[in-house]
């Protein structure tokens, strides 16, 4: 590449996407990338989606790459990076004018009608396509008609460098065939002017401890950076950069986060049945059973695998009542077998935490795509009427500290504390700055301890459900002497002896309620719900969850063209801070509801709640996370044209 009269670039503004057979290494791929952009200082998000099926559907990974933090994921690839045919024709109309792909050069011949995984009806809607723009079903004939649209082409002989890098190594090509990976990331970085030594020190993490693979794969990296250096014009326009930086940070998936939250916040119990998106929170938290604690010393995680999602409540909910800080992790099928012990842990009062993932929906649904469509279920769960917590994160930082705040939530109103999260978010990877833990504290509430309990009670005696005004009640652990108590699933009195005495049970019942009323005083506004946008805009965004990322990004673009923009994302929805969001949206002369369900949940929520009603909703309901472009174009045609604007806007970006 001629360096010194490349034309002028987009510098450190990317968006990067990898795409393959499930198994095939484009995970591996993408985190090689990643975490390439972020040793050079690069602030990095990523955004994987995948089929459930265990090999061989197509998956992919985008990741976009900034010197600034990057909240969303966007419509459009920069550079698309490809070893098999069906990315290609799955991905390259999504490539942005002067954009690039890389791909398998001997793919070129590949017919349409011979790649068996397509779905039939993207099969049928590319062959329209490829006929209407009169050329042929081949990958070159898709490449010919990008191309021509401004697209550059980079086709590599992947083939020969691996066999290149088997000769070198003295090794059989079979061998060596998993680094088509490195030699796909290596090209792009190199069209993209970035060192190879950082895919070095990216494989180097990556691969920690196998001094051989990094060996191999540093090696195909350089070959593919040579080859591309040597082939191909100096002439792509975006270019990436190391930026120097002082920030100590961290990459990590939303699983991760929240697991990291858990660990923060004291958990030393938790227990799950497999379950996708949820799994893998679990999983890194088994690989983490010891864990040194500030003062020095080792603690322990529990991490239980149980025999069905029933069990692993109850497990949860039997360490809860035990003293333990305990959780349990899930996605919505698994929440459905769940919801008889949730009963019990609200008729008990229990401080249990559920972590709930959202995911299609409904039955097994899509169990690899997201949806915000549980908001419903998960505040009247269970026959009757009973208090629990529910918050919901929209990014990677919340969902941290909300893991803190839900064992506190648990133990201080001594209720099952439901966290939402979705698929978007547990797939969502970042480079953050490193959390900050000191002002964190463990809360436990009216925990009382054996030298606690002189004093505690007039009579001596701590009544586990004592009627108290605040709706709760001193708790001690079984075995506590002079703290005796019984449980049961039956309504109960003071003690926990089963009772049906009218007036009994009217104390009991309003006993637990008054929970919730304890917590919407005491829990801070800046908690319930954030608040983006200055007070004078006339049109306010209203959302909660994952979408906040392509709200966020989606409103600098409209306010840089002129629209002024209120954003309330609810954070708190049980209790419901209806005081709080009324006083937002009043006076609003638009509200535009943006969800990634199909009734829009939270809206219908709002409106129940305070009387107030959006005036537009955009929704989105085909598994796949929301885009800063189709959030930034959905709201702009709510917001100009008038009376034509319709009421309600379905977003369908996504493949």
């Amino acid at each position: 590449m001629n360096h010194a009269h490349g034309p002028k670039r987009r510098i450190n503004r990317l968006s990067w996407l990898i795409g393959g057979a499930q198994g095939s290494g484009v995970d591996s791929a993408a985190n090689v990338f990643a975490r390439a952009c972020a040793h050079g200082g690069l602030y990095v998000l990523g955004q994987r989606e995948y089929y459930s099926n265990i090999m061989g559907e197509h998956s992919y990974y985008q990741v976009r790459v900034s010197d600034k933090p990057v909240k969303a994921i966007r419509h459009r690839a920069d550079l698309l990076v490809s070893f098999d045919a069906e990315t290609v024709f799955v991905h390259a109309c999504d490539v942005s004018p002067n954009g690039g792909i890389v791909y398998d050069v001997k793919l070129e011949t590949t017919p349409l009608d011979r790649v068996p995984t397509l779905d039939a009806r993207f099969r049928e809607d590319m062959r329209r396509f490829l006929e209407k723009q009169g050329v042929g079903l081949t990958l070159k004939d898709l490449l010919s008609v990008v191309a021509q649209g401004g697209v550059r082409l980079y086709p590599i002989p992947y083939d020969d460098l691996l066999q290149r890098l088997a000769e070198e190594l003295q090794q059989p090509l079979s061998r060596v065939k998993r680094a088509v990976n490195t030699l796909a990331v290596a090209a792009s970085t190199a069209l993209l002017q970035y060192g190879v030594e950082w895919i070095e020190k990216a494989l180097e993490e990556v691969f920690r401890g196998k001094a051989r693979v990094v060996a191999s794969n540093v090696r195909a990296a350089e070959l593919a950076y040579d080859y591309v250096a040597r082939t191909f014009e100096d002439d792509f326009p975006c270019r990436l950069e190391p930026v120097e930086t002082q920030e100590a940070r961290i990459f990590l998936t939303g699983t991760q986060a929240v697991a990291l939250g858990k660990i923060l916040a004291g958990c030393s119990v938790q227990t799950y049945y497999p379950i996708s998106p949820a799994t893998d929170e679990s999983v890194f938290l088994e690989s983490h059973p010891s864990i040194r604690l500030r003062n020095g010393e080792e603690g322990a995680l529990l991490v239980l695998q149980t025999e069905d999602e029933t069990a692993a409540i109850d497990l949860a909910i039997g360490a809860a009542i035990a003293g333990a800080r305990a959780a349990t992790s899930t996605s919505g099928p698994g929440f459905s077998l769940m919801v008889e012990g949730l009963g019990f842990a609200v008729i008990n009062e229990v401080p249990v935490v559920i972590t709930l993932y959202q995911r299609g929906s409904p039955s097994t649904g899509m169990p690899t795509r997201t949806e915000q469509g549980d908001l419903r279920f998960v505040l009247h769960a269970g026959h009757g009427e009973g208090p629990r917590i529910v918050l919901a994160s929209g990014d990677l930082e919340e969902a941290f500290y909300d893991e803190v705040r839900a064992f506190n939530w648990a133990e201080r109103y001594q209720v099952p504390v439901i966290h939402l999260l979705d698929k978007a978010l547990a797939s969502t990877s970042e480079t953050r700055p490193l959390y900050d833990t000191h002002g964190v504290k463990v809360e436990r509430g009216k925990l009382l301890f054996e030298e606690d309990l002189p004093g505690a009670s007039e009579d001596g005696a701590i009544r586990r459900f004592r009627f108290t005004d605040d709706g709760i009640s001193p708790r001690t652990l079984p075995g506590t002497e002079g703290g005796i108590f019984w449980l049961t699933s039956d309504e109960h009195d003071e003690w926990g002896h089963i009772t049906e005495d009218p007036v009994v049970r009217t104390r009991m019942m309003e006993k637990r309620m008054q929970k919730l009323e304890t917590a919407a005083r005491e829990i801070p506004r800046e908690e319930k719900l954030n608040v983006f946008g200055g007070p004078e805009a006339e049109a306010v965004i209203l959302s909660w969850g994952s979408s906040k990322g392509a709200i966020v990004e989606a409103m600098e673009l409209l306010e840089a063209e002129g629209f002024p923009l209120k954003f309330v994302q609810v954070r708190l929805l049980c209790p419901f801070p209806a005081e709080e969001i009324a006083q937002e949206l009043e006076g609003a002369e638009r509200i535009v509801a943006i969800e990634n369900n199909f009734s829009g949940q939270l809206a219908a929520l709002v409106r129940e709640k305070t009387g107030i009603a959006a005036d537009h909703l955009l929704v989105k309901y085909n598994g796949r996370p929301m885009t800063v472009e189709e959030v930034y174009e959905g709201i702009k045609r709510c917001l100009t044209e008038g009376e034509e604007a319709p009421r309600k806007v379905v977003l369908t970006h996504g493949r």
